[in-house]
């Protein structure tokens, strides 16, 4: 066993309670009910509306001549988001959703870091409780666990868009413990529990002799 085993990353999200609200007409993302009935859903994203592309990735060269390589041209999402290493440390990317792939981007230099089919992708973990964190499973590469405020619009264009490519099916699974893998070698378990004021996050490095 190395001397890495065991070692320990936390994270605390701070992910303030808001008191419940009367009803109003503000539009709600009617999209997200099918799945979003499982999770204690925070008020902010019941009633965020859904532009997807936030980064307007058509008045942006560098992002287009990335796509236009892969011959991708309908971009469903684009946004910044929190992309969490093998070593437990964050980065910045930007993930654009097409109709074909994912694509992550380094923010400063534009340069593709990778590009994830959307058939090579299996399943999505989330938790039960009100986090930003989502883990997109792709069992023949490595998985990618990242975080957004706008998680709940991603998992809706990522189950609708390979749906419309493949006819499959995402499963996205809820569950306040799950294992994921940063690289081909290497298991971690993402923990999220209630506490007061909000939900601690924490991400674990799986011992060798239990994988």
């Amino acid at each position: 066993m190395n001397r890495y085993n065991n070692r320990r990353v936390q994270y605390d999200v701070a992910s303030q309670k808001k008191p419940d609200k009367e009803p109003s007409d503000e539009p709600t993302e009617e999209k997200l009910e099918p799945f979003m009935g499982v999770k204690a859903r925070r008020l902010a994203s019941m009633h965020r509306d859904c532009s997807g592309d936030y980064l307007n990735v058509d008045s942006q060269p560098l992002l287009l001549k990335i796509l236009n390589k892969q011959g991708d041209r309908q971009v469903l999402f684009a946004d910044k988001v929190l992309k969490f290493t093998g070593t437990g440390k964050m980065k910045r990317r930007i993930l654009i959703i097409t109709d074909y792939a994912l694509y992550i981007v380094d923010p400063e230099s534009y340069s593709l870091k990778r590009r994830i089919a959307l058939a090579a992708v299996e399943k999505l973990y989330l938790s039960k409780l009100c986090d930003n964190f989502l883990a997109i499973v792709i069992p023949t590469e490595y998985d990618m666990l990242m975080a957004s405020t706008r998680k709940n619009e991603i998992v809706t264009v990522l189950v609708e868009a390979t749906k419309n490519d493949s006819d499959f099916e995402l499963d996205v699974i809820f569950k306040n413990r799950f294992d994921y893998n940063p690289a081909a070698d290497l298991v971690k378990e993402v923990h999220f529990e209630e506490v007061e004021g909000g939900v601690k996050t924490r991400i674990l490095r799986k011992p060798d002799d239990d994988e």
